[in-house]
């Protein structure tokens, strides 16, 4: 399979990382959009986005929600706020096909449309 994030997790294409486990991986993006702006993705290509979320796949989620929220608290970002982002499909501006979290923070973020 030829996905960047795939190959990211497998440390084939560094990265920034920020956490790892056996579920999960985390990382800086190169291309941030606010102050902090890191991504987390399960290390598992079992889903492309949000719309193949299901009964069977549903406790990854549940990981990956706690990881951002520890993260966040370390990074000093549940004081002010941060959001976190997902792109579901072409149309929404998802770019890779790997199920992946957006987290930002670290200053205003501005209202989102």
């Amino acid at each position: 399979m030829d996905c960047l994030f795939c190959k990211i997790a497998a440390g084939e294409i560094p990265s920034k990382k920020i956490y790892e486990d056996e579920i999960v991986y985390a990382f800086y993006d190169i291309q941030p959009a606010a102050p902090t702006h890191f991504l987390v993705i399960p290390k598992a290509h079992t889903m492309e986005n949000c719309a193949q979320i299901n009964e069977e796949n549903a406790q990854i989620m549940g990981h990956i929600f706690q990881v951002i929220a520890r993260l966040a608290r370390q990074l000093g970002l549940e004081e002010n706020g941060y959001r976190v982002v997902t792109n579901c499909g072409e149309d929404a501006g998802q770019t890779v096909r790997h199920l992946h979290f957006h987290v930002l923070g670290g200053g205003p973020l501005g209202k989102m449309a």
